[in-house]
């Protein structure tokens, strides 16, 4: 992309209010409405889907593959919010709920190879593990995208929970099947009557994005 090109984007998602992530959650959510809508099976779990911005072809894809399988839901914290410059994060965690995860009951993060150090990713992470009012924490799975292959580098958070079957959250490589998928979803929802005493939150919340 030429550099008039990327100042006249930049300049236009200013204007229209936008951010890169909103506008790329917009576009993932219609594939997940899509999806979710190829099944009429009641018994889904409402999944958050959280995803760092420069993945979202795979997230996608990853929608298209498994999203019959759950409903999900993709449009998250991004810049445009008004509370994100906020200074007190219990009212940033507690608008993520309420705004973001809502009814969600287990929140799925996309590996990439940059996901570890988006802020934004650490915060939805950091609501979906805290309790809040009515809500519950929620389960937490970590799927490897594809280009990510068997390894890949977890936000520190998600990391915190992730101690093979012994921990609160499950980390694993992208789906061979719909019913693994499945499954995984199943494990994290169950943990959240199972092991939330196993849940790893005090981290102080990423206050800004890191090179990667």
């Amino acid at each position: 992309m030429s550099e008039r090109r990327i100042t006249l984007l930049a300049a236009y998602r200013k204007e229209k209010g936008m951010s890169a992530r909103r506008e790329s959650q917009a576009r993932v959510q219609k594939m997940a409405e899509a999806a979710a809508f190829r099944s009429t099976d009641q018994t889904r779990h409402r999944c958050f889907i959280s995803y760092h911005v420069d993945d979202e072809a795979e997230a996608t894809k990853f929608l298209d593959d498994f999203g019959d399988q759950f409903i999900g839901t993709v449009v998250g914290v991004t810049a445009d919010d008004d509370f994100v410059d906020s200074d007190d994060t219990d009212y940033i965690m507690d608008q993520i709920r309420e705004r973001y995860l809502g009814n969600t009951t287990v929140t799925i993060v996309l590996v990439g190879s940059c996901t570890w150090s988006r802020k934004f990713v650490d915060w939805e992470v950091y609501a979906t593990l805290r309790r809040y009012k009515s809500f519950a924490p929620s389960g937490l799975v970590a799927i490897n995208l594809p280009h990510m292959g068997k390894e890949g580098k977890l936000p520190s958070r998600v990391s915190d929970n992730v101690k093979g079957e012994d921990g609160y959250a499950r980390y694993w490589t992208y789906p061979s099947s719909k019913s693994s998928l499945r499954n995984w979803v199943q494990i994290a929802y169950d943990a959240r009557s199972t092991k939330t005493d196993l849940i790893g939150n005090s981290r102080e919340r990423r206050k800004q994005n890191s090179a990667c």
